[in-house]
């Protein structure tokens, strides 16, 4: 699906390159930075995309402000500034540069390990303060310790591989990364609780997530050797502020270097004014490389996503790329269709199950599924909302594999469950079985009327409505129509204790 983004605004600085390559495409550009909430809410109403970087919040009070948002693009890798949840249910998509500043925030970790094993800081100081405290600020080689890496992906494994030519043993840990796929890049994976005794240094480089507020706390600087280094250029509150200073205090950590805080700018002088603390105003993003790779990354990624070209960097929507992709496309279009045609007969639906042979497209096809049945309700359901809107009302997808080449989709509820069977010709989308009965190739386009009923009479039906084709199979009728019904054709066929739902497609 291609967005319709008319107008874009940019609220924190960025590059000029991202205005100009958004407007060579066609996209209006307004650039207003340092926006009170107020002023964000009434400004992002005329808008279809908002560009931010760190310095902005979206919250969900300005997502609801802006009506004709679709997509949010974060300038950077971090997107815990945008309250994604509010963002799914409005069906806007939320995107971030994941390789942009990657460089960047690597190089920053290695000197903080660098600067930390020698104490370069307090020296730099010391004698620019007109002392020459040589024995004081005595340091260790990193060659042969150990360096702990909690979270493994583009950052962690290239730290791990600088660190490396160092010779620094490196150990790490990553819920989503395999020990078979660490070996790859020379990272012994442990557990976490493995970890710590080891670690000379440790570095975490995860999201701010519930999981991971408060990682590195009392609890793991006891269990660490004495006089443990610390870095976090990822996020602020990874390391609980108040237990890092008191493992300062006690000399159970010897050091920290911080780029990131709870609070920017900090608040806990304890921790920033600590003598055996490094700390930078988050500079990870901070070079002229990375402004500039950023801000090009998200301008072209809009644009592909304004074409329908690519949904590269979606974080909010898994399934969205690869719904995009043009062997899938029609698929993913089919099975909506389904889901949709199939909820407009139950009442109050629990589930929904897709089977098909294609492996590959399982779980965006469920995603499908669960779109087309939330549109029922939701016309502005998609592929972002679908799921969520899903869950809130309490409906489960699935998926099943099958050696046939169409596509069946169950969805059950209250008083019985309806399948429905497709296929797509080029792409095109048909109906090919309604239950177990083949009722051969109805094209799902235009508008289609579904029936339900006992023992309907297909007479009373071919009378009533303009139909152009028409499937039947148990209780369940499908026409194409050849016109909409009006609202009194349906009550008529109502009248005879036919239920009518019409989609147009």
């Amino acid at each position: 699906m291609a967005l319709q983004v008319g107008s874009v605004l940019i609220s924190d600085s960025l590059d000029d390159s991202c205005r100009r390559i958004l407007e060579q495409a066609g996209i209006k550009v307004v650039i207003k930075t340092g926006l009170t909430k107020e002023q964000l809410q009434e400004e992002i109403k005329d808008h279809d995309g908002l560009i931010v970087r760190s310095a902005t919040k979206v919250t969900a009070d300005i997502i609801k402000a802006g009506k004709k948002l679709k997509i949010i693009g974060r300038a950077g890798t971090g997107v815990d500034n945008i309250d994604q949840d509010a963002s799914t249910e409005q069906g806007i998509i939320v995107m971030n540069t994941p390789g942009g500043n990657t460089l960047s925030a690597v190089e920053l970790t290695c000197t903080m390990v660098l600067v930390l094993s020698r104490h370069l800081p307090q020296a730099h100081v010391s004698l620019k303060e007109g002392r020459w405290d040589r024995k004081k600020y005595m340091g260790m080689e990193v060659m042969g310790k150990t360096l702990a890496i909690v979270g493994l992906g583009r950052i962690g494994r290239e730290v791990a591989t600088r660190m490396q030519s160092f010779g620094m043993r490196t150990i790490g840990y990553d819920p989503l990364v395999p020990a078979e796929e660490a070996s790859k890049f020379d990272v012994e994976f442990m557990e976490l609780k493995e970890l710590w005794p080891l670690a000379d240094f440790i570095t975490v480089h995860t999201p701010l997530i519930p999981q991971t507020r408060g990682l590195i706390n009392e609890e793991v600087f006891r269990a660490c050797k004495k006089g443990v280094y610390v870095i976090n250029c990822a996020r602020g509150g990874i390391i609980d502020e108040d237990d890092l200073v008191d493992a300062l205090n006690s000399g159970q950590c010897g050091g920290a270097g911080l780029d990131v805080f709870v609070e920017e700018p900090p608040k806990n002088r304890a921790l920033v004014d600590h003598p055996n603390v490094v700390v930078t105003p988050h500079l990870g993003a901070s070079t002229t490389e990375a402004q500039l790779r950023v801000a090009k990354e998200i301008a072209e990624q809009i644009v592909d996503a304004s074409k329908g070209k690519s949904y590269f960097g979606v974080v909010n929507a898994p399934a969205l790329d690869t719904a995009n992709q043009p062997a899938a496309k029609p698929w993913v279009g089919l099975v909506q269709q389904l889901a949709q045609l199939a909820s407009s007969t139950i009442q109050k639906i629990t589930d929904v199950q897709v089977t098909s042979n294609q492996k590959r497209l399982l779980r965006t096809l469920q995603v499908a599924a669960l779109t087309g049945v939330m549109k029922v309700s939701n016309r502005e359901a998609n592929l972002v909302s679908g799921p969520l809107l899903a869950k809130a009302a309490g409906v489960k997808g699935s998926y099943a594999t099958s050696d046939d080449n169409n596509v069946t989709v169950v969805v059950s509820g209250e008083g019985g469950k309806t399948c429905l069977t497709g296929c797509v010709y080029g792409d095109k989308a048909f109906l090919t079985a309604v239950g177990t009965t083949s009722v051969g190739y109805l094209a799902l386009e235009g508008t289609i009327l579904v029936l339900t009923g006992q023992n309907i009479d297909l007479a009373i039906v071919t009378k009533a409505v303009p139909i152009s084709c028409m499937a039947s199979a148990c209780n369940v009728v499908v026409c194409s129509l050849t016109t909409p019904l009006t609202e009194d054709k349906v009550a008529n066929l109502e009248n005879v204790g036919i239920t009518a739902s019409q989609v147009t497609f």
